[in-house]
Order: structure tokens, then C-alpha cells, then sequence
């Protein structure tokens, strides 16, 4: 059984080489609120986000990846973490100068993927004539765009997607919740899923058939229920948007999903629904692309843009085909 020292995703940053257009569009098309501005990183947050911030938007030569930041459940937990990840040899070292969030320990996943983990946080606060009438919420409703609530989840790209699912639970205590195979390779997982929450996930690892690490495949915000879904796809249309796939719902998480692209090219879903389970000792669950992993109801395929990770690199033909296999399994 998994030890919990992590409680949540608390914010991931991303780079892209169009500032200002990015910006333009996580704020007026997403709905997403800008906190602080510092250097080249405006940070953001949905308007039910209750930190500082879940999105760090840095100005870089490509769309990509530069860290993703967790939460832990307390101070012991986080000692806890820290020496785990210092006997992997997996540490970086420490951060003390982070905006929104108190000291933070990077490390490297399997992957190359970069990682920070804290336990002191900024809580948001509304400025005045922005204070919600409920005193759950962290600020007022406002309905700008899409409207996008909070975070939801990111899904890396990696050459081992179910080497790293086990790494993180066995290093830092995510649930492995689920992963699928394809057909003619029952024991090669191209697609996994772990949490440190209730959700079915909140880390997706996909197949990268490249040598490139450290890449991400898609980041997620969430919005309430399916109508919302519905919704967000006529405004993302109205914006002169393309929508890569969806809306639709999925078999992994069964949650309803809406892939487009922001204007660094970098992929962005919306999610919408899903189960919730609480069990410390819940079965890693295992699908074929058959049973509906990807596409619940079965009634269609994934575009082949979907196997497009960030920063992009060229794919040569064995990679390509390689590739071409995983079609329909992402989440």
C-alpha cells in the first residue's frame, strides 16, 4: 500500500514562444486570472483555484514543459519525501526563491521530467469588489470565456510510461490507478495514469518512441459538468479555435474530454466529470484500446495529431509507425 506524503497537483509551468498571444488566450478564451507578472512568467490560476497560482506562462524558444509542482500533505510529509528522493539520487536541491509557495525540492523523474515539492503555500486572496458571496470560494464567478474552474491534470511523455507510474508510487506514494496495452504487446504499457487525490488521475504518462526526455503530451484545467464541455467548445470554435479531438468522454477516468491547441501549439484539454475513488489499496486497473480506454463509447478513432509531444521533434519512419500503434489510447 502506497504511503501519501503528496495531496495534490499545485501548479505546472510552461513555456511558449508567443508570450502575449498565449497570454491573450488563457485569459480571455480559457478564463483564467492573472495574479502577478514577474520577469518573462505571468502566473495564472482558474477562478476556483484556491493557490497563488496553477499555471507559470514563461516566455521560451518552444512550446514545452519546465517543471510541474506538487503539494505535500504537511511538513513531515515533505521531510519524508525529500529523503526518499535523495536515496533514488533523483534530487536536484533546493529552491528558496519561488513566487507563491514557500521552499521547494526539485528532483528529476525517470522521465527527465522536472519536479519541485513544497508544503508552504500563498493562499489567493480576491482583491476588493472580486470577494465570492460563498466562503468556500476563493473568489467571485466570473464567466469570462471558457470559464475553466481549476486544475486538473498534466500527461508527460516518456519512454516508460509504466516504469514511472511505479517509480512515483513507490518513491512518493501516487496511486497507480490505471494503464492500457496494445493488442500484440499485452505486457508493453503505452499509457498509464496515477493520482495523489481522489480523481483518477492527476499525472498521465504516454509512450514517447523518441530518445528526447523530459516532454509533456497535454495539460488539463477543469470545468464542472458536461454542459460546460459543450459550452467550451462553441467558445473555442467563436475564437476561431480548432478543436483536435472531442468532445468526448473517456474510458480511463471516464471523464468528458475537449483537445484543441493554444497558440504555441502547445495541446490543451478540458476534462469534465469522472469517478472519484479513495481507496489506498485500490487495483491498478488494466485496458485494451477494445474495452473502450480511450473513447468510452467506441464509436471512433484519435487523430494521428494526437501522438505530437512538446517541445515537437521530427519522428523518423520506425518512430512514426512505432507511434501510429498507440492510436486511440491516450487519456
Amino acid at each position: 500500500m502506497a504511503l501519501s506524503l503528496i495531496s495534490q497537483l499545485a501548479h505546472v509551468e510552461l513555456t511558449t514562444p508567443k508570450p502575449q498571444e498565449s497570454l491573450d488566450f488563457w485569459t480571455n478564451v480559457i478564463g483564467l486570472e492573472q495574479t502577478t507578472r514577474e520577469g518573462q512568467s505571468v502566473y495564472l490560476r482558474g477562478w476556483g483555484d484556491r493557490f497563488h497560482h496553477t499555471l507559470k506562462l514563461t516566455e521560451g524558444e518552444q512550446a514545452g514543459l519546465t517543471h510541474i509542482g506538487w503539494r505535500t500533505s504537511g511538513q513531515d510529509e515533505l521531510d519524508t519525501a525529500v529523503k526518499r528522493l535523495e536515496e533514488a539520487g533523483a534530487g536536484i536541491g533546493w529552491r528558496d526563491d519561488s513566487i507563491g509557495h514557500g521552499p521547494a525540492y526539485q528532483y528529476r523523474s525517470p522521465g527527465g521530467h522536472v519536479h519541485e515539492i513544497f508544503w508552504e503555500v500563498e493562499l489567493y486572496k480576491a482583491p476588493a469588489g472580486q470577494e465570492s458571496p460563498f466562503p468556500n470560494r476563493p473568489q467571485v464567478f466570473i464567466p469570462r470565456g471558457v470559464g475553466a474552474r481549476c486544475i486538473d491534470h498534466v500527461t508527460i511523455a516518456t519512454a516508460n510510461p509504466g516504469g514511472d507510474a511505479e517509480w512515483m508510487r513507490d518513491t512518493l506514494g501516487h496511486r497507480y490507478m490505471e494503464y492500457t496495452v496494445i493488442p500484440d504487446r499485452p505486457d508493453f504499457v503505452v499509457f498509464c495514469m496515477t493520482t495523489t487525490c481522489e480523481r483518477a488521475h492527476d499525472l498521465g504518462m504516454a509512450w514517447d518512441p523518441t530518445p528526447a526526455r523530459g516532454r509533456i503530451n497535454h495539460f488539463a484545467y477543469f470545468v464542472e459538468n458536461t454542459d460546460n464541455l459543450l459550452r467550451a467548445a462553441d467558445v473555442l470554435i467563436n475564437a476561431g479555435t480548432e478543436i483536435e479531438f472531442g468532445p468526448g468522454k473517456h474510458g480511463m477516468g471516464e471523464q468528458g474530454y475537449l483537445y484543441f491547441r493554444e497558440p504555441s501549439g502547445l495541446r490543451i484539454e478540458l476534462n469534465a466529470g469522472g469517478y472519484r475513488n479513495y481507496e489506498p489499496d485500490f487495483g491498478t486497473v488494466r485496458f485494451e484500446p477494445d474495452a473502450g480506454s480511450n473513447v468510452f463509447y467506441r464509436n471512433l478513432g484519435m487523430p494521428h495529431s494526437m501522438l505530437e509531444n512538446f517541445p515537437p521533434l521530427e519522428m523518423s519512419s520506425e518512430q512514426t509507425s512505432d507511434a501510429a500503434q498507440t492510436t486511440g489510447l491516450f487519456v
